[in-house]
């Protein structure tokens, strides 16, 4: 009565290392979805006129965004470092540049610099943290669909000819080019005002 197609899971598929790696992984991946919503409402606030309100807003939320970038960014090194204990057991080495293996590194890195632009004097600011840290969700979005189906490896799908780019990448990339012009223009235009109004 069962498919004949499905067969008992391979042993590296039953691994302890596997269910650990793959939950921290994901867990993480939340923690940056949590950011990009942050980081996404931060910029509306930016886009209006400031208030003593909507500043403090601006910064708290900013605040929490950073803490959630920061436990993301741990649990992604932890999850990554665990996937290779996970595929040294099963394969009988902790690395090996597969397409997936390697965009975990590029988001950490990614991450990396965002919580890091704090400590560049030019970079320093509210604005320009949410920015970066609103785009460096892209990292994350092609860790987990575009290398599994665009990209072939051990954790890809990606066979035959590729599907389609979806619309909503289009559309997604495109709102959020618009918030950040906007927040930055209006960002600007409200602290000359504000310089203006102080002399």
């Amino acid at each position: 009565m069962l498919d004949p197609q499905i067969t008992p899971l391979e042993p590296v598929l039953k691994s302890y290392w596997l269910m650990v790696h793959v939950g921290i992984i994901t867990s993480s991946y939340g923690f940056f979805g949590l950011s990009a919503v942050l980081s996404s409402i931060s910029l509306i606030l930016f886009s209006v006129k400031p208030t003593k309100k909507i500043e403090r807003s601006i910064k708290e939320m900013t605040i929490v965004n950073e803490m959630a970038l920061t436990v993301g960014i741990f649990a992604l090194a932890i999850g990554t470092f665990l996937g290779g204990m996970w595929a040294n057991e099963s394969w009988g080495r902790y690395w090996s540049w597969d397409p997936k293996e390697t965009w975990a590194f590029i988001s950490v890195i990614f991450y990396a610099v965002v919580l890091h632009l704090r400590l560049v004097p030019k970079l320093r600011g509210k604005l320009t943290f949410n920015i970066a840290s609103l785009w460096a969700i892209w990292t994350i979005i092609f860790t987990y669909f575009g290398v599994n189906y665009y990209l072939s490896g051990l954790h890809s799908y990606a066979a035959g000819d590729p599907i389609p780019i979806p619309a909503w990448i289009y559309i997604t990339a495109a709102g959020m080019l618009l918030l950040t012009l906007v927040a930055y223009i209006r960002n600007k235009a409200n602290k000359k005002s504000k310089l203006m109004a102080d002399n």
